[in-house]
């Protein structure tokens, strides 16, 4: 099958390219290359240039096409604060401009990038699929309501879709790797202080868990490349939203003591006090996506940090040393 990714030039948008072109579909690349990387693309995928919002574009992209996996978005929880206006344009008017693609492409079968975030703070942990949706910030908010015109073009009979809800997708697979400007997630930033013998800010040791840090459920990027072909081969029969994330959670300690045992280096930390609207904990069911689309992760925090320590030691300076 030819497969349109959009946002394929990105961390995880990447690493499904390569797990679908290993599975002999063809793939297109779909990325305005702003926060994703040429070098990230594997080798065999075409690359179309293009803004997530250009209908037009989109269009030719999907010529042939008999499936898209819609990742294309901003998602920078601070970001948004600060830029709600901006998330909503690329998000969701994004997402409205991929529809409407499709649908004048004929193409019926979409997966799309969600997050936990839509979610917000949890009333319970682990989180299922019906607990209440309630964003606490501007990206969860975009993705709920990209979920929403979804729905809308799936009830009028235009495209069957699945909605992905990662937990924390960490790891590398391969030549596909973690590189953002700026960082923001935890194991690429603890690797990147235990690597260069600088301090990493701890953000509360006062929650009410085991160690008094955040828990978060880190789930490989392997694992959720392989739940969205897992999606993609199910639909149109199985449709619907799917959380990804091992079931389990880690604290921030068990994550930074994961690092120091993985590198045999030690990590300087720096206690800092909590971040505002940081929950406890947040840790997914993820018996729906056992059940219906037969998806189970398989590795652990330990095969995340290690991959993305190998992927860091090969690229320095990122994909710029490539």
């Amino acid at each position: 099958m030819r497969i349109l990714v959009t946002g394929g030039a990105g961390y995880i948008g990447s690493v499904i390219v390569a797990r679908l072109l290993t599975r002999g579909h063809e793939v297109v690349v779909y990325d305005d290359l702003s926060r994703g990387h040429r070098a990230a693309v594997p080798a065999g995928a075409d690359i179309v240039r293009g803004d997530v919002r250009d209908e037009s574009r989109l269009r030719e992209a999907l010529a042939g096409a008999g499936a898209v996996v819609h990742m294309a978005a901003l998602a920078e929880v601070g970001e948004s604060v600060r830029q709600p206006e901006r998330y909503l344009d690329v998000n969701v008017n994004g997402t409205a401009a991929v529809i409407a693609a499709a649908r004048a492409a004929g193409v019926d079968r979409l997966v799309f990038s969600s997050t936990a975030a839509v979610y917000g703070e949890p009333e319970r942990v682990p989180i299922d699929e019906d607990d209440p949706l309630s964003p606490a910030n501007p990206y969860g908010a975009t993705k709920l309501a990209a979920e929403r015109r979804l729905e809308r073009a799936r009830d009028a009979g235009t495209l069957a879709f699945t909605a992905l809800r990662y937990f924390n997708a960490c790891g590398a697979d391969g030549d596909q790797g973690e590189d953002h400007d700026p960082e923001s997630h935890l194991i690429p930033l603890a690797l990147r202080a235990a690597r260069d013998d600088t301090a990493l800010r701890v953000f509360g040791d006062d929650y009410p868990t085991a160690d008094g840090t955040c828990v978060r459920d880190y789930v490989h990027v392997a694992d959720l490349a392989e739940a969205h072909i897992a999606a993609l081969e199910a639909l149109p029969a199985v449709q619907g939203a799917f959380n990804l994330g091992t079931g389990s959670g880690d604290s921030v300690r068990q994550v930074l003591d994961t690092v120091e045992a993985v590198t045999a280096l030690p990590l300087r930390r720096e206690q800092a006090g909590r971040r505002a609207g940081d929950p406890p904990a947040l840790v997914a069911s993820n018996r729906r996506a056992k059940e219906r689309i037969g998806w189970r992760p398989r590795r652990t925090l330990e095969d995340a940090v290690s991959d993305a320590w190998t992927w860091m030691r090969s690229h320095p300076l990122g994909y710029a040393t490539d």
